[in-house]
């Protein structure tokens, strides 16, 4: 997820369709906004190759489709998205193997999905960068085992190298005080 928040794709999912319109009212200023009536319309749109969901919000019991099966495709198919089920249904132990991120029980106030999203997406970014800076300590270990350190310190691309390490950890920093260790563990 490279796009800045602003930019952002959510994905409503959610048959009760004044439900969905009152999510996607409350997110339309902030995000572009798909809203799916079910969760088949949810699939059809996760499987258009033109089109990318940085954050999903799933209603758990929808009778074409459950959120759950809509959050298993997802899996299933490496959807590169994050996903909050936002439900009436009050969760159960069988959360904790869902492959979900977040959990909300309605009713759901503006404010809360809001949060859900933001955090979602700074997640996202996190883990984003994470990725990139383990990458990019792998392969200067490697040189530094390979390579003779008169010739690491002549390197400019060594150099460029442990840059964008530094730089990847101060950025790793600053959004880790965005979210709570909590968060992070939680989501990683």
């Amino acid at each position: 997820m490279s796009a800045s928040t602003s930019e952002a794709t959510v994905l409503v999912a959610e048959d009760e369709q004044h439900l969905a319109d009152l999510y996607t009212d409350f997110l339309t200023e902030h995000y572009e906004i798909l809203t799916a009536y079910g969760g088949e319309a949810a699939v059809e749109i996760l499987h258009d190759e033109s089109i990318t969901v940085d954050v999903a919000l799933l209603d758990r019991r929808m009778p074409d489709l459950s959120g759950d099966k809509v959050l298993a495709d997802i899996n299933e198919n490496g959807c590169d998205c994050r996903v909050a089920m936002v439900t009436a249904v009050n969760p159960g132990f069988d959360i904790i193997d869902m492959g979900c991120d977040d959990y909300l029980v309605k009713p759901i106030a503006r404010d809360d999905l809001l949060e859900v999203i933001q955090r979602l997406l700074k997640l996202s970014e996190y883990s984003e960068k994470h990725q990139q800076l383990t990458s990019k300590k792998l392969k200067r270990n490697v040189l530094e085992i390979e390579k003779p350190a008169a010739e690491l310190e002549r390197s400019e691309r060594f150099e460029r190298l442990t840059g964008e390490i530094q730089r990847l950890e101060s950025e790793l920093d600053e959004i880790g005080e965005d979210l709570s260790i909590e968060d992070v563990q939680r989501h990683i």
